[in-house]
């Protein structure tokens, strides 16, 4: 397990000691008019906002659900009047829905596009001289445009189908950091499981470093597995870091990671100029492979049954922000006691510190980008620069086994018809591949498979029987993939039928329950509906117990972890009190042979 670290800290794999929560009362006011371009222009602060929480939630001190184009925001904050000679202060931005700019005592400092994604700027040259210093930040999101990768906000007023409320501005945290200089600005793990190596790909920040290299020790515990230096070069350090292949396998398997195992592997990293430290930061890695082989998924080169559940990551009175560390901890550790091995998130990129909790729990996650609405080139490249920054952010995660661009052709109508579609999956396929060889991806998840390593299923047939005789051992699995039709759309694309790689029942189930007293008032929803507790527990067990006993599928997602807004088909209430006991589905996911921890 890797070293405990503040909750608060907003990136838990590249950490140092010097920094700042903003998070907290602001001064707030929306611009629906787009009126105004500077922070003077702005007249009065009529409202106060409790970052990072979006004003359309309750937890926010808001809970304004009405359409707004725009809103600024502004604090102020102190900074030692006294620190190190040439130190930086650097401002992060966990994310800001959709597009930012940031001024610190009127100076503007930064603007970044994209919702999900964080942002930073080097703010030294703009603070005052003195203590007190001024931060202000204006984002837009016009709630009508589907052009922009927006995942499950809805554009119509009030919440419909599967859509849910508006994120608007700042929803991840916002905090400094003083740095050197010269400082440790990015780095990057690769695990190479084949080879018992890990590859670690390091930026400097700062002007350039003559006699500069990095130190690096890696420990498992108290073991030491490296302790090396390395040379900047350019300003970068690229390099693979050979461990010690201990040959048994059961000494092998110690050090690798899964969910059922989740070593990971502590890591200090130090710059020195000369023989002078002048940077120090923490992270941490593991060490794990993924891939496929012929129909079946591998972990660490062992055949591996995904058994997930659909989680799109809201809370009833925060929106896409979780009410603090602890609930984020506590969702991983849910989905574990209910049996689940991973999670789908879907439509949302997750908080940083949520991927802490399962790299450190032990929680595979497939890594879903929000979909845009509308098929356009504006939209192609926004959705091109959001998913690279995704993949940039959370590539060094352990527990990020598969990367999904594209969920049921959202974003890319008419691929059967349309080659422009066709070409923009193909394309983020091998992008993603490009950038990161060490992980799966799927293509367009559920319907409608080109380039892909996984062919996603999605089937919300109510009766487990059909489940049973659909995918059952009688049935040719190209009878199905290239055959059948699920949702109206063709599971694969011609001229790419399958070829061999594992089918995945990434969603089915999706029975809505509600307590009597909440029913009518949210106006509950699902893909089918049960009104008796225990019908209610007959068919998601045997729905859930289908699933897994279909040889075809090398896993399955079971949809949801938890009720969301309308949508009521969670396992668990919105509060996450479970609609059945948590034993139960753990039995049914897993079978006979669970013991419940």
């Amino acid at each position: 397990m890797a070293e405990q670290i503040d909750p608060r800290y907003p990136r838990p794999q590249l950490r140092r000691g010097d920094w700042m929560l903003l998070n907290g009362p602001w001064r707030f006011r929306f611009d629906d008019e787009l009126g105004f371009h500077l922070p003077e222009d702005v007249p009065d602060w009529p409202l106060t906002i409790e970052v990072p929480f979006a004003p359309e939630s309750r937890r926010s001190g808001i809970g304004d659900t009405g359409f707004h184009r725009a809103c600024w925001y502004q604090r102020d904050f102190n900074l030692p009047a006294h620190r190190a000679p040439g130190a930086r202060v650097i401002l992060h931005c966990g994310a800001v829905d959709w597009q930012a700019r940031v001024w610190v005592n009127g100076a503007k400092v930064a603007e970044h596009e994209g919702g999900h994604t964080p942002f930073g700027a080097d703010i030294t040259f703009a603070l005052a001289v003195g203590e007190r210093q001024t931060l202000t930040v204006w984002a837009e999101d016009d709630p009508h445009d589907l052009e922009k990768p927006r995942g499950k906000q809805d554009w119509r007023l009030e919440p419909h189908s599967i859509w849910y409320p508006r994120t608007t501005g700042i929803w991840q945290s916002v905090w400094l950091e003083i740095v050197a200089e010269s400082h440790i600005r990015a780095l990057r793990w690769s695990p190479d499981l084949d080879h018992w190596k890990i590859g670690l790909d390091l930026e400097i920040g700062g002007p350039p470093v003559e006699d500069a290299y990095v130190g690096v020790r890696l420990r498992c515990g108290r073991r030491v597995l490296a302790d090396d230096t390395y040379h900047v070069i350019g300003g970068e350090v690229h390099h693979h870091i050979g461990l010690s292949d201990p040959g048994i396998d059961d000494y092998r398997n110690e050090l690798l990671w899964s969910p059922e195992r989740p070593t990971l592997i502590d890591a200090e990293l130090r710059l020195y100029r000369g023989q002078t430290v002048v940077d120090e930061v923490r992270s941490y890695t593991a060490l794990r492979s993924i891939r496929v082989q012929r129909e079946r998924i591998l972990l660490n080169g062992r055949p591996y049954g995904l058994r997930l559940v659909l989680d799109q990551g809201y809370w009833p009175d925060s929106l896409m922000t979780a009410p603090d560390d602890d609930a984020l901890r506590r969702d991983v550790e849910l989905a574990k006691a209910m049996g689940f091995n991973g999670v789908r998130k879907h439509q949302k990129i997750e908080d940083p510190r949520y991927l802490y909790w399962a790299d450190t729990l032990g929680l595979a996650v497939f890594s879903e980008m929000p979909s845009a609405y509308r098929f356009t080139g504006k939209a192609v490249n926004r959705l091109l620069r959001e998913w690279t920054e995704v993949i940039e952010r959370d590539i060094s995660h352990p527990c990020i086994l598969i990367w999904v661009p594209f969920n049921e052709s959202w974003g890319v109508p008419d691929l059967s018809t349309l080659p422009a579609a066709r070409d923009a999956v193909q394309s983020f396929y091998h992008l993603t591949r490009a950038l990161d060889p060490y992980r799966l991806v799927i293509g367009n998840d559920g319907w409608e498979s080109s380039a892909t390593d996984i062919i996603g299923i999605h089937d919300y047939d109510g009766d487990p029987a059909h489940i049973r005789a659909r995918y059952g051992p009688e049935v040719q699995v190209q009878e199905v993939v290239d055959r059948r039709w699920a949702g109206g759309r063709i599971l694969t694309l011609d001229g790419h039928p399958h070829r061999g790689q594992p089918v995945l029942l990434s969603e089915f189930g999706g029975v809505a329950y509600v307590r009597p007293e909440d029913g009518e008032r949210r106006g509950a929803w699902g893909y089918q509906r049960v009104d008796d507790p225990e019908e209610y527990r007959r068919r998601v067990l045997a729905l859930i117990e289908a699933a897994r006993c279909t040889a075809m599928f090398s896993g399955f997602c079971y949809t949801q972890f938890a009720d969301t807004f309308q949508e009521a088909n969670g396992l668990l209430f919105d509060d996450r009190t479970p609609k059945l006991p948590l034993a139960e589905i753990a039995h049914a996911v897993h079978g006979d042979f669970y013991v419940h921890p």
